[in-house]
Order: C-alpha cells, then structure tokens, then sequence
C-alpha cells in the first residue's frame, strides 16, 4: 500500500503505523472516530482554503473542531479566506476529497497547523487515500512541512 504521503514519509525514514477503515460519505473524522475507537481530537483534517484573491494554503485542525475563517484571515492579514471547493481542493493537493494528505501534494502550499495540535504525543491524518490514516508524531508536521502554528479553531456547532 503506497501513497505520495507514504513515500515522502519514507523518503526521510519515516515508517508510521496505519489505520484502514471503510470509508463513508459524507462521514468525516467522526466516522474514522467510530470505526477506529480512537479519539476525534486525535484525528487531524487536512483542510484546502483559498484567500479571497484564489490564493491556495492548507489548514490542519482537530476533528471535533472547525476552523474560524475571520480569525484565520486576521491572522494571515487578508480580507477573508474560504474553504476551497471539492474540484480545487483536489486540482490544488492532487487527492480525492475525502483522501487528502498534507505530504505529498501536487502542489507546495503554505501549512497552518492549529497550535494545540503540535501538543498532542501522536495524531492521526490522512495518509492520501479514503480509509487511510496514519500514526505520526506532530512535530513531523513542522519538521516537514514548516507548518505555521496558529489558534484559528472553535468548536463545532
């Protein structure tokens, strides 16, 4: 089983434990919550947004939290930022919707990591593929990646 996300991973001598579980949607961090018995706030979405002048980045947030587009864009000081659609998130990252993973993409986008995120011992994420997360340290995501620790989530209503 190899992905874009696994091999980078591999590359730099990273081999992390996966999970598989059958996919649903829509179904989310809660429905690999559920199939896996594992903590939602474990769970990291990995989230393509835009900023109002089409400018592609990624978010990665905690499954039982969304992400507050005004705090993001005050934080990134632009007039407003939005989630991109299933067709550019998917042009942007190279992955299925569903499927994405922040290594590998096909496209080198800014990383913003939610900051509680990088406190966690292990998280899982999306390892490229529907039905797929992997185990990883989140130190990797700054090691990797250079995300940008930011405190843009709230809690899902």
């Amino acid at each position: 089983m190899s992905t874009s996300a696994l091999r980078i991973l591999a590359t730099a001598g990273i081999h992390p434990t996966l999970h598989t579980y059958r996919y649903k949607s829509p179904g989310g961090t809660a429905a690999s919550s559920a199939a896996l018995g594992i903590d939602e706030f474990k769970i990291i979405k990995t989230l393509i947004f835009e900023t109002i002048d089409g400018i592609p980045f990624v978010v990665l947030m905690h499954g039982t939290q969304m992400v507050s587009a005004k705090a993001l864009a005050r934080r990134l000081q632009v007039r407003s930022v939005r989630p991109c659609s299933p067709v550019h998130a998917q042009k942007h990252s190279g992955y299925q919707v569903g499927g994405t993973s922040p290594f590998g993409m096909r496209k080198v986008l800014p990383v913003y990591v939610e900051s509680t995120i990088l406190k966690l011992e292990s998280i899982l994420i999306n390892a490229g593929r529907r039905g797929l997360l992997m185990e990883i340290e989140p130190r990797l995501l700054q090691e990797l990646l250079a995300a940008t620790p930011v405190e843009v989530g709230m809690e899902k209503v």
